[in-house]
């Protein structure tokens, strides 16, 4: 008990005057929301000696209103605008140049991605070498490495933090209106179609995110202020977000379903942008209040120690559960909740079981690559022999 009450002591002595914890809470809820998501909503299937990876979704679309409250990228993108607009404006300030100051953030997020792809690439040989099935191990690559589009949207958008600060949200939100009914308002379209209609997608993919990017910057500099912008854009971007749902054909779920012939995250969807402009009006509100109950030392701490490896926490949690699943798969016989297909509640119940398990497998991977996010490791000195 006395060393545990020492460390929290040690976290709070640490934490400067001016550290803003409502923020990094609402970071922390927003990776940890990421994580639960695609923990209950991915799932690896035993079907004849091949692993594929489905979602229960698919079969339980009561599940939906999970995806309401665990999609969190847009609070993400959020903080990351206000923390980038800050900290921009605090380099001028002192003089540091535009590359100065964009150097260490872009090196930060891929200082731990090269990581993980040489254990990727190092545990994909592996598995091909002892004779695993080629299926099998691309879809477990494919779901290690699929979530990561979100750190090349967020070195862009970090690129873009000048333009972001003098930007309105409502340009790119725009944006993504006119790319929705570009894709979806042409019944006949023209040929040569199959391109234009990637580059809208690109287009929406950066628009989209920009928004609260946009929001976030523009919330560090006082813009909006007080709890009637936050009630606004909470009401105004669910009222819109329901109406696209319920009269414009758009899915309920806020991440993609397999098989869905749309999806509102593939790239993001007017409505999922609408959404997520109701989840930043609640993270405004969420901010005083986190403020205040994060005086507490403990508090403080759990929120200080997700924070410090957040961007590993977010890189490793699928390993985790590749981990646990494959170590389970040795008892030679599918287990609930791991190998089954997620075609019940009963799936459900034993996934929510299987979730400490998760996590301390992360923990593991915290521990293991968590120095690699936070600087360079140290390099060996050699001394010349004689």
């Amino acid at each position: 008990m006395l060393p545990a009450r020492g460390f929290v002591r040690r976290i709070a002595d640490a934490t400067p005057a001016d550290r803003d914890r409502g923020i990094d809470a609402l970071r922390a809820l927003a990776i940890l929301g990421v994580v639960l998501g695609h923990w209950l909503v991915t799932a690896v299937v035993a079907d004849s000696g091949t692993l594929r990876v489905t979602s229960p979704l698919k079969q339980l679309p009561e599940l939906t209103p999970l995806t309401w409250l665990l999609q969190t990228l847009a609070v993400f993108f959020l903080v990351a605008g206000r923390v980038s607009a800050q900290g921009y404006v605090r380099a001028r300030a002192a003089g540091g140049t535009y590359a100065q100051w964009l150097g260490p953030r872009l090196a930060r997020l891929s200082r731990p991605v090269v990581v993980v792809a040489a254990v990727w690439a190092v545990a994909a040989v592996a598995m091909l070498a002892a004779g695993a099935d080629q299926d099998t191990v691309w879809a477990l690559v494919k779901l290690v490495w699929s979530p990561l589009w979100f750190l090349l949207v967020l070195a862009l958008l970090t690129a873009l933090t000048p333009l972001a600060a003098r930007l309105s949200p409502w340009w790119p939100l725009a944006a993504v209106a006119l790319g929705d009914l570009v894709r979806y308002g042409l019944n006949d379209p023209a040929p040569g179609w199959d391109g234009v209609a990637g580059w809208v997608e690109g287009v929406n993919v950066i628009c989209g995110w920009l928004v609260p990017y946009c929001l976030g910057a523009a919330w560090a500099q006082g813009r909006p202020r007080g709890r009637a912008a936050g009630w606004g854009l909470l009401a105004g971007g669910a009222v819109v977000a329901a109406g696209l749902v319920g009269w414009g054909g758009y899915p309920a779920a806020m991440v993609g379903v397999p098989g869905a012939s749309v999806s509102n995250l593939d790239p993001p969807s007017l409505a999922a942008v609408a959404f997520g402009l109701a989840q930043c009006g609640a993270a405004m509100l969420l901010a005083g209040p986190l403020r205040r109950a994060l005086r507490r030392p403990r508090l403080w701490a759990g929120v200080a120690l997700v924070n410090l490896g957040a961007m590993t926490i977010f890189l490793w949690h699928q390993t985790a559960m590749i981990a646990v699943t494959a170590v389970a798969l040795t008892s030679g016989t599918a287990v609930a909740g791991l190998h089954t297909v997620p075609d019940g509640f009963g799936w459900v119940a034993w996934r929510v079981a299987w979730l400490p398990a998760f996590a301390a497998a992360l923990a593991v991977c915290v521990l293991a690559f968590h120095a690699y996010e936070r600087r360079r490791p140290p390099r060996r000195r050699h001394t010349r022999p004689g």
